[in-house]
């Protein structure tokens, strides 16, 4: 099976690869809070986040404003990015994987679609309608909805092929977006709409530390669930036959990964919006790392997701000063060409289509 996973070229062994990434990563970081309308120098930003996490060193290196612009504005919007990134690319992983399909990803599928719907509807129906239900359930309904509806749909067409399951991914998360956009333009208050379109562009600028710990949580269990599913994902790329002789029962492992996806996408969706693409670029640039074997392909793709969006991130705000663009703009620009080169170029690799 290792074989068949692999191919002619000699790939990186995933250790120095995540090395690099994490050394990247750090850099990255130290420079995209040290990054905006007001600079911090790299050795201020090291110096003061080393003393928040160990309490060694000297404050008086670094004013009150600088701490607060540090700690309390640009590090958690970095550390939402390392989490979206991370959340997308695994997603993006599992979703080839069980679809055998190197075209798939949460947005090409329609996940984020309707999460993003799920988002928009509770925020212009409210909770009169919703009743308690915070907005990152509302956006995990959406994507489960989104993931019925695909499914339901080539089950009923009594053929299932990975290109009509993308084709029809295509086309039902147009049709959430439609109803997102008529629920925007329903919404009353121009406070509604603003917040709204939040979801459709993709934003980090809201994050906050009260916001983060319980996602954290959730992408450690959800990317922990797809490590260790690694066998079973090596086994679907054979094929559903050869899984099954392998002792893999191809169905059940769909409906835990199909949930894991649903979730990691509804909890990215609902912290910033639809960000298009990064679960479709991201493992492949992955896999020409290390290869497709999952046990690699995983952890690797999750590092380089989360130090991609940060670097993303840091491009988006910083290219037009004093202005943003939304993040989830970048990656449909980066995103749609690379969609257009994977369709010219498709491998049999990922299974037939």
């Amino acid at each position: 099976m290792r074989r068949a996973l692999g191919s002619s070229v000699r790939r990186i062994g995933p250790a120095p690869v995540l090395l690099g990434l994490s050394v990247a990563g750090v850099v990255f970081v130290l420079v995209a809070v040290g990054v905006g309308a007001s600079v911090i120098p790299v050795t201020t930003v090291g110096e003061l986040l080393f003393y928040r996490m160990t309490g060694i060193g000297d404050p008086s290196h670094w004013s009150l404003a600088q701490d607060d612009i540090v700690w309390n504005l640009r590090l958690p919007r970095v550390v939402l990015a390392v989490m979206v990134g991370a959340s997308l690319s695994v997603v993006g992983v599992v979703a080839q994987a069980v679809m055998r399909n190197p075209l798939a990803d949460p947005f090409v599928l329609g996940i984020s679609p309707g999460a993003a719907m799920g988002a928009v509807a509770w925020l212009v129906l409210g909770s009169g309608a919703f009743g308690a239900l915070p907005v990152g359930l509302a956006a995990f309904a959406g994507a489960m909805l989104a993931m019925l509806a695909v499914g339901a749909y080539v089950r009923g067409t009594g053929s299932f092929t990975s290109s009509r399951l993308v084709l029809a991914g295509i086309v039902i998360g147009t049709g959430f977006a439609g109803v997102t956009n008529f629920l925007i333009f329903a919404a009353r208050d121009s406070a509604t709409t603003h917040s709204a379109l939040f979801w459709l562009w993709g934003s980090l600028a809201g994050a906050r530390w009260d916001q983060l710990p319980v996602p954290a949580v959730a992408l450690v269990v959800g990317i922990a669930v797809v490590v260790f599913s690694w066998r079973p994902l090596n086994a679907l790329l054979l094929g559903d036959a050869t899984a099954a002789a392998l002792g893999i029962r191809p169905h059940r492992v769909r409906i835990r990964m199909y949930v894991v996806a649903a979730v990691l996408t509804g909890l990215a969706v609902a912290l910033a919006g639809v960000i298009a693409f990064v679960g479709l670029i991201v493992p492949h640039a992955a896999r020409l790392l290390v290869g497709n074997d999952h046990r690699r392909l995983v952890p690797v793709s999750a590092v380089l997701g989360a130090v991609f969006l940060v670097a993303v991130d840091l491009f988006s705000r910083t290219i037009l000063p004093p202005d943003e663009l939304p993040i989830g703009v970048v990656t449909a620009v980066l995103g749609a060409p690379a969609f257009l080169a994977l369709l010219a170029r498709r491998r049999s690799g990922f299974g037939a289509s």
